[in-house]
């Protein structure tokens, strides 16, 4: 080292404030973010924390202390359906059946229907990509109670559906369309379409097409080159959309209570009428499930798919 460069260079004890120094600063910045994030926090404890607490709470101790809320949830009365096989178990866990298969479904028709959409959307100059994308939009600024109403009109009897279907010779007498499995279905893919397009199209949007240019350039047909490099680098966007699309499925109320029938009750309508019935604290035990199947589903979803690659993580 010459002498000029040891000259500059900082002594011990120098370099000992300059440590000091960057600690306070990095203290410093780091308690600005929390000063920033505190009234989100505060707000998120006051409004989610406290009514998640008092619902687990409900759920072990209205009307007294124990399980016994849990009960008719473990009390196999006779054999249910689910996903067409025959299993032991009630009344209550039939329900959570057809809620899981109500989303299922839910989950994977949006999202047949919103990937090309979303695909569309991406490989579009942004002028008209943003111009599209408004009217996948235009359903936020309609309230979901208005959209079901609109779907009562044309399923029912004397609707829009009918009518056109008995006037070009396909019927012969209004069919059952409302207060059915396939109501709740399109009433339900309808709202959550746009969903499941917005996190495709912000992945997709962010993929480097020059990748899909040099996979063709080394021979690959379209096909391949799709399902061997365009659908692996979507699989966060897909992940994202289906978590979301899923969970918000589960606890769907409107729209199965006005279009489904009495064979297609979801847990969320089932849940309403125990708080109707002022039976607190089993409306709290089928809350407190629903919310443990809904941050299992989350885990799986997390680890498989890469979710966290969405909003900048890391995988491990």
């Amino acid at each position: 080292m010459s002498a000029t460069t040891h000259a500059f260079a900082p002594r011990p004890g120098e370099r000992a404030a300059q440590a000091a120094r960057f600690a306070r600063l990095r203290r410093g910045v780091q308690l600005r973010y929390v000063l920033l994030a505190l009234p989100a926090v505060a707000f998120l404890a006051v409004f989610y924390g406290y009514p998640v607490a008092a619902m687990l709470l409900r759920a072990f101790n209205d009307p007294a202390w124990g399980t016994e809320n849990f009960r008719p949830l473990t009390t196999l009365t006779r054999d249910i359906d689910v996903f067409g096989f025959s299993v032991p178990g009630n009344a209550y866990l039939r329900v959570f059946g057809i809620t899981l298969q109500i989303a299922i479904v839910t989950t994977l028709a949006t999202l047949l229907l919103a990937y090309p959409v979303a695909y569309v959307l991406a490989a579009i100059r942004p002028s008209r990509a943003n111009l599209l994308m408004i009217l996948v939009l235009i359903p936020f600024w309609t309230s979901i109670l208005v959209r079901s109403y609109a779907w009562m009109v044309l399923l029912g009897r004397e609707g829009t559906i009918n009518r056109v279907l008995m006037g070009l010779g396909i019927l012969d007498e209004p069919a059952k369309l409302l207060n059915t499995r396939l109501a709740v279905y399109v009433g339900m893919i309808h709202i959550l379409l746009p969903f499941m397009i917005l996190p495709l199209y912000a992945v997709m949007r962010g993929i480097d097409r020059n990748l899909l240019r040099a996979a063709e350039n080394l021979g690959g047909r379209p096909w391949d080159v799709f399902r061997r490099v365009f659908l692996p680098l979507s699989l966060p966007g897909i992940g994202a959309g289906c978590l979301l699309v899923f969970i918000l499925a589960l606890g769907f109320y409107i729209t199965p209570a006005l279009l489904g029938g009495q064979r297609d009750v979801m847990i969320s309508v089932l849940i309403a009428q125990q708080v109707t019935l002022i039976k607190w604290g089993f409306a709290s035990a089928l809350a407190l499930v629903l919310l443990l199947v809904a941050l299992v589903i989350y885990v799986v979803f997390s680890r498989i798919l890469g979710v966290e690659r969405l909003y900048g993580g890391t995988r491990a």
